[in-house]
Order: structure tokens, then C-alpha cells, then sequence
């Protein structure tokens, strides 16, 4: 049955608006006004997002053609204008160290409480978009602005509560390409993008702005400062829709695709009211780096463990970033480390721990005025090299001195090997974190690292990649060969043989591994790079669930 047959709305919503599903809470959530709200953001932003949409895939046939990504001429008088960004209200001026998760409800209360200074409560990468899902972690969000946020574990019987300074929180919605196909206006799926922000900030941004406590979000996956401006309008929209002052929403934009790293300063510019900073989106980054320069042989990568934050064309974008943010009076966010906590090996936890702290020591020293982790036992780890690091709340007032940074420096490729045990982990890990996100898990620890959709998002593009130039292969033998279809269509074989002998029969069934690995090898070899591997993805994850 649909949900539409159990909500009391006005009839002329009858007609244009509908809910494809059943979730528990969704009453609560999808109100007859709250509804009305998002159809009022779907009509007024809907066409703009589709030629927005229209204008990534035409740039990116420009890419194919040859052409590469640089700073954009007509916006050079905003590059080189003098002008900052609004102030960030008291709250948000130390954010040293924040951590990230889905918006699992006891999750969420075990980030809150892990001494972070800020949680960013993911609807994106780090959970799988399950209308259940959506529909609890926005049930979530009203308890935690209500302060009734709890939670009790029907088998242990332990009970979950916010401690006294619980961290601020910041909601990242799904990004303008995803849609949200169980609420259709006219037939058509709502942005994703706004059905999550629209329902977060409808339900809850006054009470957050009353308590001088948000309303905050992150911004994922934007190509250009167009998409910013879409943004800044949304926002002015919502604020005066329910009545709070303009330029209370405060949002920090994740770059994290190689032609928003050139549109930085613009970013900026256009959401000056609302911004509170920039953030290295990394896994992201390096998926976009191989996407956007798919075409191009110069700028093949080696295997991910090789592409570090150091060097290369990441450590170009996250001097820039710290550059341009410092230069605008913008908060300047480090990236995830990958690490976690390693159960029953204290070796393998404390290199765990030395990975992370080096990754911190390497931000903080650079300039960036905060970090990202995945883990509530990471925080104090973080927090230590920070506070060691950095005395004050943040560095925006640093202003050290950088190099130019220019096209060369944010395109150059890493340096290193390209092997079968790194094509191997690619197609194991893509699988398995493929058939996690189809059953529910968006956030997922595999070998020791926590993978989510960006991280699964490198290992299938990287496939394609070394596929399409017919990549140098360090075999395990060590002999050199040349990557072909049918070398890896062997290896994908023998790895999806190993996860069925390690899960057991069963397991494979029930884990939907057959359907994940037919949608990694899809996207890994198809003739085009699949653009995300999310939309053929959440496709099968409707019809399964």
C-alpha cells in the first residue's frame, strides 16, 4: 500500500505529489505541510538543477575531446577581488576535530558523545539510501533538535543518552545528481539533495537557529560555482519559508571533484552569506580526478595506497584550498583518514593510530583548521595533535605563504606501481562494500580501513581506467602485463570465489553478493565510466527492498 492512502492531505496534493512506500516514522516526517514544503522546492529548483546536470555532461564531453580543466577566465575579477565571506556565529569557530557517520540512530548518539567538536550526520556516502533509512535518520534529526534524542538496545538492554556538551551538528544531504524516487511530484523524482535538505530544515531549522546551534550542512559533490549559486538560492528560499533571519544556514562545501578544485574562490563568492569553509574531500577527489581525466592516458593513476595526500595533485589541491579559504576568512577542513581501530592486534592498532596521527600532523601543519575522522576512538588522537598544533580555535588569521598553484600542479598524477594484489583489492573490496550498501550499510569496515560509497566509487574507476589505456600490470610473480578484459575477468572470478567460500553459501545469497558483483563489473567495464555507481546502484537496491 502506498503511504499517499495514509496522509491527510488537501486534495489538489493528491493530484501532484505522491510517497511510493511504506517506512516507520514516515507519518511523523512527511507532513501534509512538510510535503507542500518540498513541492515548493521541487518547482522552483527542479529545472535549474536538470541544466545544471546538462552542463557537467557537456563540460565532461569537452574533457573527452581533450580539452582539460583550468581556471575560468570569466571569473577571474572575483579570483582577484578583494572581498570575504560572513562570519561564522561562536559556535562554529572551533572545529578542530569532527567526526562523520550515517544517521543510524545509536551511531549518531555514540559520535555526539565521542568529544569531537562537530558531527556531520551523513544522508550521503556513508548511508545507503533505503526509504527506511532516509525516513529514520530524518526522525533522528527532530528528536535531536527536540533534545529527546535516545536510544536502547532492544538485546543488551543498554540505553543510549546525549551527554551534557554533545558535539554540534552538521547535516550532509545526498548531492544534486541523486533523486529521490519514493516521493514523485507530477510523476517525476524530487533531488534527492532536496527532499533531504527540505525535510531536515523544515522540521527542524528554527529550533536549531533559537538554540544558536544551526542549522548546518555540508555540501557534497558540486562541479562548479553555479551549482553553489543553486545552493545560496535554495537557502535564501528555506530561511525566509519559515522565518529565520538570512545567512542563518551556515554549510561548508566539500570539494571534492577536480573542476570545483578550479572554482574554489567562486564557491566561495557565491554562498559568502552562508559559507562557513571549504573541506579536501579526498576518496571523492581522486574518483573525480580519474573521472573527469578518464579520456586521457597522461594521467592514468598507480594503485590507491599509492596516491597519498602528500604529493602529487592532492597535495596541490589541499594547499589551495588552505590558501583560499585563508585569503576569504573561511574554515580550511582537512580530509578522512581511512584507519580504524583494529580489534585483537595491537600492532596492527597502533600502526593504525600512527597512520592517522601522521595524516593529522601533516593537516594541522599545513594549515588546515580541522580534520575528519570515522571512529569515536580516533577523536582523541586527533584532538591531541591538534591541541599540540594549534593553540588558538582555528587558523583562519594564519595567512602563511604559498606557492602559485597552478594547472599543472592541481593535474599532476602520482608516481608508483600499478599491481594485481592492488587490482585485487579493488575488485574484493567493490564487491563487498557493494553488497553492504544493498542491504542497508552505508559506512563499512573492511581490512582494517572504513569504506563507504567514495572509496567504492576508486576501486571501480581505477579498474576502468588501467582497462581502457591497457595499464603496465605488476603481476604477482613480478613479471609486467598489460591489463586486459580477459585477465580481468579471471581475477574477478577467483575474488568473488573467495568471498563465497568465506561467507559460505548462504551468506552469499543472503548478503546479495551476486547482485553486487554484477553491478561492479558493470561499471568497471562498460564502454562509458558510469558517472556514479550510486544511480545503477540505488536501481537495484529499490527493487530489493
Amino acid at each position: 500500500m502506498s503511504l499517499t492512502t495514509t496522509l491527510d492531505k488537501p486534495a489538489s496534493q493528491e493530484e501532484a505529489v505522491s510517497v511510493r512506500g511504506e517506512a516507520a516514522g514516515a507519518e511523523r516526517v512527511l507532513t501534509p505541510a512538510a510535503i507542500a514544503f518540498l513541492e515548493k522546492l521541487h518547482r522552483r529548483f527542479e529545472a535549474r538543477r536538470l541544466e545544471l546536470l546538462a552542463a557537467r555532461t557537456a563540460r565532461q564531453a569537452r574533457f573527452d575531446a581533450g580539452e582539460l580543466p583550468d581556471f575560468l577566465a570569466e571569473t577571474k575579477g572575483v579570483r582577484d577581488g578583494c572581498w570575504e565571506v560572513d562570519p561564522v556565529p561562536p559556535v562554529l569557530r572551533d572545529r578542530r576535530v569532527e567526526i562523520t557517520g550515517p544517521v543510524d540512530r545509536k551511531m549518531m548518539i555514540n559520535a555526539l558523545n565521542s568529544g569531537a567538536k562537530m558531527f556531520m550526520a551523513d544522508f550521503e556516502d556513508a548511508s545507503s539510501p533505503t526509504f527506511a533509512n532516509m525516513i529514520d535518520g530524518q526522525v533522528n534529526m527532530q528528536d535531536f533538535a527536540d533534545g529527546s534524542l535516545s536510544f536502547t538496545d532492544e538485546k543488551s538492554g543498554k540505553a543510549y543518552q546525549l551527554g551534557d556538551e554533545p558535539a554540534v551538528m552538521i547535516v550532509r544531504p545526498r548531492g544534486w545528481h541523486m533523486e529521490e524516487a519514493h516521493l514523485l511530484v507530477d510523476g517525476a523524482p524530487i533531488s534527492a539533495s532536496l527532499f533531504d535538505f527540505g525535510l531536515h530544515i523544515f522540521h527542524n531549522g528554527a529550533k536549531l537557529h533559537e538554540k544558536g546551534v544551526g542549522p548546518f550542512y555540508y555540501l557534497p559533490k558540486m562541479e562548479s560555482h553555479l551549482e553553489a549559486r543553486l545552493w545560496d538560492e535554495v537557502f535564501v528560499f528555506a530561511q525566509e519559508a519559515i522565518g529565520i533571519p538570512i545567512g542563518s544556514i551556515k554549510a561548508t562545501v566539500l570539494i571534492e571533484t577536480l573542476p570545483a578544485a578550479f572554482e574554489m574562490d567562486e564557491i566561495l563568492y557565491e554562498l559568502r552569506r552562508h559559507i562557513a569553509g571549504l573541506n579536501c574531500g579526498r576518496w571523492d577527489y581522486i574518483f573525480s580526478y580519474i573521472k573527469t581525466l578518464r579520456a586521457h592516458a597522461d594521467y592514468v593513476l598507480p594503485d590507491r595506497a599509492e596516491v597519498g595526500m602528500d604529493r602529487a595533485f592532492l597535495n596541490a589541491y589541499s594547499l589551495l584550498l588552505i590558501k583560499t579559504c585563508h585569503r576569504r576568512r573561511a574554515h580550511a577542513m582537512g580530509g578522512m583518514a581511512a584507519q580504524i581501530p583494529v580489534k585483537n592486534d595491537e600492532a596492527a592498532n597502533a600502526a593504525a593510530f600512527n597512520k592517522v596521527r601522521a595524516d593529522k600532523m601533516r593537516e594541522v601543519k599545513a594549515g588546515h583548521d580541522g580534520t575528519w575522522v570515522a571512529h569515536p576512538a580516533l577523536v582523541p588522537v586527533a584532538m591531541e595533535v591538534f591541541d599540540d598544533n594549534m593553540p588558538a580555535c582555528n587558523q583562519v588569521l594564519s595567512q602563511r605563504c604559498f606557492p602559485p598553484i597552478s594547472q599543472g600542479a592541481l593535474l599532476k598524477p602520482h608516481s608508483g606501481d600499478i599491481t594485481e594484489a592492488g587490482i585485487r583489492t579493488n575488485v574484493s573490496v567493490g564487491i563487498e562494500y557493494i553488497a553492504a550498501w544493498l542491504n542497508g550499510r552505508g559506512a563499512v569496515p573492511i581490512l582494517n580501513l572504513m569504506e563507504d560509497a567514495a572509496t567504492a566509487e576508486i576501486s571501480r574507476s581505477q579498474i576502468w581506467q588501467w582497462l581502457r589505456h591497457g595499464a603496465d600490470i605488476v603481476a604477482a610473480n613480478g613479471e609486467t602485463r598489460k591489463f586486459t578484459r580477459a585477465w580481468f575477468d579471471e581475477i574477478f572470478a577467483e575474488e568473488l570465489k573467495k568471498i563465497r567460500s568465506s561467507v559460505g553459501e548462504s551468506g552469499f545469497k543472503t548478503g546479495r553478493y551476486e547482485a553486487a558483483a554484477e553491478i561492479f563489473a558493470e561499471t568497471a567495464t562498460s564502454e562509458d565510466l558510469t558517472d556514479f555507481l550510486t544511480l545503477p546502484a540505488y536501481d537495484a537496491l529499490r527493487a530489493l527492498n
